[in-house]
């Protein structure tokens, strides 16, 4: 009997291993960077040229400045907006079904902006709980088979796809309590200014992290637009897999701090 039960789970447990490894290869497959239609290339193009000329003129010469100031206060705005993204991570948790992440993430997120003083400090990390990973309504539409779409270049917001465009909108339709209590609900103690900060402030922490990245990138490429459109789709395709791998000099910081 004992050889029949362990005959049984070994069985369940191949059958099981063999399921998740069958819709892992369908994300892997659908998600392929070389498989992402770019459909609109002539205009994707412009607006990534009118991107980059912001870029020139603002983005960078602030990011530039941000990183003057002391490394604790750069390191303690980027726990704090990472604080901040846990609240569409957790729900996002959920609809991948990682309820085990959603509940660590909400221990996280509840340590952190009270003893972490708004997640200023990772209090989380340091007390023992697991590096945090983000996900987004992008992730979840991919995980449950929903395909990328074209590849997209969208004004300031940079890189993306039709589902992943679809999947930062659902933010604006109450997916963001962040943004619910901001700009769609009217709270006493939140004002619209507030979202519209964080959001700028995410970019700007993305854009000084990886200064040197893009500058060799743009030094490197025969094609800028087309290797950043690789950069980006091979970031999704590993964040849809939560996997750790960093992407070429990239640092590893979400491209979605920048969308959400």
């Amino acid at each position: 009997m004992i050889k029949n039960l362990i005959y049984t789970s070994v069985v369940a447990t191949g059958l099981i291993l063999s399921t998740v490894s069958g819709a892992n290869e369908k994300i892997l497959e659908k998600n392929d960077p070389s498989t992402i239609k770019d459909c609109h290339e002539g205009i994707n193009r412009a607006v990534f040229a009118i991107n980059k000329g912001l870029d020139n003129v603002i983005f960078e010469p602030v990011a530039r400045a941000y990183r003057v100031l002391p490394n604790p206060v750069r390191s303690g705005v980027s726990n704090s907006l990472e604080n901040l993204s846990s609240v569409v991570t957790i729900p996002n948790n959920l609809l991948q079904g990682e309820f085990k992440k959603a509940g660590i993430n909400t221990g996280r997120f509840a340590i952190n902006t009270t003893l972490g003083i708004l997640g200023f400090i990772d209090v989380a990390e340091k007390i023992g709980f697991e590096e945090y990973q983000k996900e987004d309504y992008g992730q979840s539409l991919a995980v449950n088979g929903v395909g990328p779409g074209c590849y997209l270049v969208l004004p300031v917001l940079g890189p993306s796809t039709l589902r992943d465009t679809g999947g930062s909108l659902i933010n604006l339709i109450g997916g963001d309590a962040w943004y619910n209590v901001t700009v769609k609900n009217d709270t006493q103690h939140f004002e619209d200014g507030d979202y519209v900060a964080s959001r700028l402030a995410a970019g700007i922490d993305f854009r000084a992290k990886n200064i040197e990245s893009f500058d060799n990138l743009e030094k490197n490429a025969v094609d800028f637009y087309a290797s950043v459109k690789s950069l980006y789709l091979q970031d999704r395709q590993q964040k849809i897999l939560n996997s750790n791998g960093i992407i070429e000099a990239m640092d590893d910081s979400d491209w979605d701090d920048i969308e959400n």
